[in-house]
């Protein structure tokens, strides 16, 4: 592969590090979904997944730079991809400056709270830290269309998070590392309201007082959102298996 900026190949670790961790924790879906990042400088360039690896496959150098409409910068790249694929992100990406890293999963239990009316309840401290902060976007057949980008960014307004209905999650992030800790409580939170309301019984939900206070407790340092844990779960992979980084 050519010759790399430092700066660019430390975006493409971390976002390598995210497809694996993606996969680990049980959040991809066989070869579909996709992570993308915006790449350093002027230009509007942004990695995205090879279609046809697993995500526990990704490494930093099979990473492909795509420009805003998903095609491959490097030609004899452009057969790697599904620029299909990068529709929502590339929404996401041109409207906010800010949207370093754009994520997108499809998992059971993010899938059932997409189609439940009610959307995400805060019915655990997980799910209070995105109080106020959950953004919606109705199903409008898969994201193949570019006229439903607009609707999208719209929707999505400045929140970091939304709920695809009938589809999955999104998350937003101003680094990688900010995009998947959103990720990750989002989906546990989803799991967690499955797991509570399955079984029938009646369910307790906070007043809207304290899911608002607990927060923005959790919102306090925004600037530095998911760094102490990203660091712990490089090492975690560093130690399993560091070919992500090659």
């Amino acid at each position: 592969m050519r010759n790399i900026d430092p700066q660019e190949w430390e975006v493409r670790c971390d976002l390598a590090a995210a497809y694996r961790l993606i996969a680990h924790f049980g959040m991809d879906d066989l070869i579909f979904t996709h992570l993308s990042a915006r790449l350093p400088g002027n230009e509007h360039r942004f990695l995205l997944n090879p279609y046809g690896l697993m995500f526990d496959e990704i490494t930093a150098s099979s990473l492909v730079a795509v420009d805003p409409d998903g095609h491959a910068i490097e030609k004899e790249e452009e057969s790697k991809i599904n620029n299909a694929g990068f529709t929502i992100h590339s929404a996401v990406h041109m409207a906010r400056e800010s949207a370093h890293c754009v994520m997108h999963t499809h998992t059971t239990a993010s899938m059932a709270v997409a189609a439940q009316d009610q959307g995400l309840l805060p019915l655990n401290q997980m799910s209070m830290a995105f109080f106020g902060g959950v953004a919606y976007h109705d199903y409008e057949g898969i994201a193949l269309d570019l006229d439903e980008r607009e609707r999208l960014v719209q929707d999505l307004g400045d929140k970091d998070v939304m709920i695809l209905k009938h589809h999955g999650l999104l998350t937003v992030g101003r680094t990688v590392a900010e995009a998947f800790l959103n990720m990750y409580y989002m989906e546990q939170s989803c799991r967690l309201q499955i797991a509570a309301t399955q079984g029938g019984q009646k369910i307790s939900v906070p007043s809207d007082k304290v899911a608002a206070h607990t927060a923005a407790q959790f919102n306090r340092h925004p600037e530095t959102k998911g760094q102490r844990p990203w660091v712990a779960l490089r090492r975690r992979l560093d130690r399993e298996d560091p070919s992500y980084k090659t």
